[in-house]
């Protein structure tokens, strides 16, 4: 990997890191489509540079994260199916599924469908929760099982919580916005077991591309969240459905074939 390859591919995760159309999808079928080889270091590259899209969201939110404990209390409820999954299927996740092309356009299929089903029969009620802080803890553990299954390369972590969300009666903007803040946690256990699994052996240019991928997802993961917000006031999610549809398609007749 090469620094114009990093600098790519942190683009694409602070794009696509709260999109619900996979940022570790992405990620794969772009070094797929640069050539970038899976080795063990391209593997944590994709892991550890999502560390920076996720400090965009402590940027944005620090004053929820400080201020509303009640929050807080919740997303670490929602966190730990991902804890004790995460631990347990941590090797199946890395060695066998990260960085496989089919499993990735499998699960951005499904996803995509999904998606689009989902919204053709969601209802927002009154009722729904309107607020982060309005989500019970009941349901904030729900939520977190739906986040586990985003450890299949392709689902979308971002995708799978807001479709949780919006199934347990929440409102979009708070469905979103709880999948931000669920992320910092999340991530950032990712990341640090990522690092103690490889031991640190990364090499000084292996330590200098980290760091251009981190910088670059965090600013451009900004600009995404902003951008996300503002769509999902006058938008459904349906049209990310359908780009992970067409995306798909796409990929498998002009790359794979």
């Amino acid at each position: 990997m090469d620094y114009l390859q990093a600098i790519i591919l942190s683009i694409v995760e602070g794009i696509t890191e709260f999109l619900p159309i996979s940022s570790t999808g992405h990620l794969v079928l772009t070094s797929k489509i640069l050539n970038i080889e899976q080795t063990e270091f391209t593997k944590s590259f994709e892991i550890i540079i999502q560390l920076g899209a996720i400090f965009a969201i402590v940027f944005l939110y620090w004053k929820t994260l400080l201020n509303k404990l009640n929050v807080w209390k919740n997303i670490m409820v929602a966190f730990f199916p991902t804890v004790i999954l995460g631990a347990t299927f941590y090797k199946i996740v890395k060695n066998t599924l990260l960085g496989n092309t089919y499993v990735t356009l499998g699960a951005l299929l499904i996803g995509g469908i999904l998606l689009i089903i989902l919204e053709l029969i969601y209802k927002e009620k009154d009722h729904h929760a309107d607020k982060i802080e309005h989500i019970t803890t009941k349901n904030a553990f729900l939520i977190g099982l739906f986040q586990s299954i985003a450890m299949i390369p392709g689902v979308s972590r971002s995708a799978a919580t807001i479709i949780g969300a919006l199934f347990l009666g929440t409102k979009r903007k708070a469905a979103v916005e709880f999948s931000f803040l669920l992320a910092v946690p999340t991530m950032f256990a990712a990341t640090a077991l990522d690092v103690v699994k490889s031991e640190f052996s990364f090499t000084g240019s292996e330590y200098s591309l980290l760091a251009v991928g981190f910088a670059g997802s965090f600013i451009v993961a900004i600009l995404a969240v902003k951008f996300f917000l503002k769509f999902i006031q006058h938008h459904t999610f349906i049209p990310f459905g359908i780009y992970r549809i067409i995306l798909t398609i796409l990929f498998w007749l002009i790359v794979l074939r």
